[in-house]
């Protein structure tokens, strides 16, 4: 499977090709919709599928999410291109404050209306598709929600993969000391504060420059930047939240990381690979990638595609689901003694 990036350019993710010309050339079904959510925020929506496929043929479901800073669609939106050409159904939506939908850009005071926000959607995408076996994937920021969805639907998903995932938050773009301890009180009294940190995530995500600029030249990226006191203290909070509860993950478990990513620590994914209580996870670290796979060389992209493909594959052809011409690869999995219950965020 040749991920779309081969085909993207400084200035497109569709090359020389117009949106709507990328999926009928890739034959893609693609929709959009919006959703109001409990605080009154219009919520983008999108799904991709296999044009002409019939419901019977189709393989799977994955939910994506995407990371701080970024959207379901531009770039983020070529690897549910790829899914989707693979036989899957493929469903996103945009962040409150991010893309299309509302919110205040950066700000993200509280996690738990966003993970509230995933779970209707995708709890709707599922209820179409009942008999299909249903993957979640999360990058970075969306990595760390994917858990959070999972620690709270604790049986409810066929798999979980998460890349890049913000489970710890690296010494290289926290904010500078003393602002990390002064942080509850900036949150308190300037929750909008834009704080500081040594510099933008994104000139740390993208290894190729090329990737880099085409990132920055989406007409709808999210302007969140830096983000605001509230968010950096709710990120972090986030990743102690993981820390102490992944134990209760059961979900069978797809960790990926870049062993040079400047952003979201390692070591903080590797420690939710050995806490998880999952008896069929694995651990994959890409020595020399950064943060965001797609912005690593294309051939290092699709070899971390494979990988995820391949993971999603294999358990879709255990369901029952779809009968594979060729055996997929696989990876060993680890047993893990279940933990204790996850306490609430």
């Amino acid at each position: 499977m040749v991920h779309p990036i081969q085909e993207a350019n400084e200035n497109s993710p569709y090359g020389d090709l117009t949106r709507e010309e990328f999926y009928k050339k890739h034959q893609i079904l693609h929709q959009e919709n919006f959703i109001l959510n409990k605080q009154d925020l219009k919520i983008f929506t999108q799904s991709w599928c296999p044009a002409g496929t019939a419901a019977s043929l189709l393989r799977g479901l994955v939910a994506i999410v995407h990371g701080f800073n970024c959207e379901s669609s531009w770039l983020f939106e070529l690897t549910a291109v790829a899914i989707a050409k693979a036989g899957f159904v493929v469903c996103a939506l945009d962040l409150q404050g991010h893309g299309y939908s509302d919110g205040l850009p950066g700000h993200v005071p509280s996690i738990r209306p966003v993970v509230e926000d995933c779970i209707r959607v995708f709890d709707s995408a599922r209820a179409e598709h009942p008999k299909l076996p249903a993957f979640l994937f999360g990058e970075s920021l969306g990595g760390a929600i994917a858990i959070l969805v999972c620690l709270k639907q604790r049986r409810e998903w066929s798999g979980l993969i998460v890349s890049g995932a913000m489970c710890g938050v690296s010494t290289k773009v926290k904010p500078v000391w003393p602002l990390e301890e002064l942080l509850p009180v900036a949150a308190f009294f300037a929750p909008t504060w834009k704080i500081v940190i040594t510099k933008p995530p994104a000139s740390k995500s993208y290894k190729e420059e090329w990737k880099r600029k085409l990132a920055g030249k989406s007409p709808n990226r999210p302007k969140c930047g830096k983000p605001t006191a509230a968010t950096a203290l709710e990120f972090l909070r986030v990743c102690e939240h993981i820390k102490r509860n992944c134990q209760g993950l059961e979900t069978p478990l797809l960790v990926v990381h870049g062993g040079e990513d400047r952003v979201c620590d390692p070591n903080s994914a590797k420690l939710v690979y050995e806490t998880a209580a999952s008896k069929d996870k694995s651990l994959r670290i890409f020595p020399e990638m950064w943060h965001q796979f797609i912005g690593e060389p294309n051939e290092s992209v699709e070899m971390v595609f494979g990988t995820i493909l391949s993971w999603i594959e294999e358990r879709t052809h255990e369901k029952g689901t779809e009968e594979n011409k060729e055996p997929p690869m696989g990876y060993k999995a680890t047993e893990q003694a279940n933990g204790n219950e996850p306490r609430e965020l």
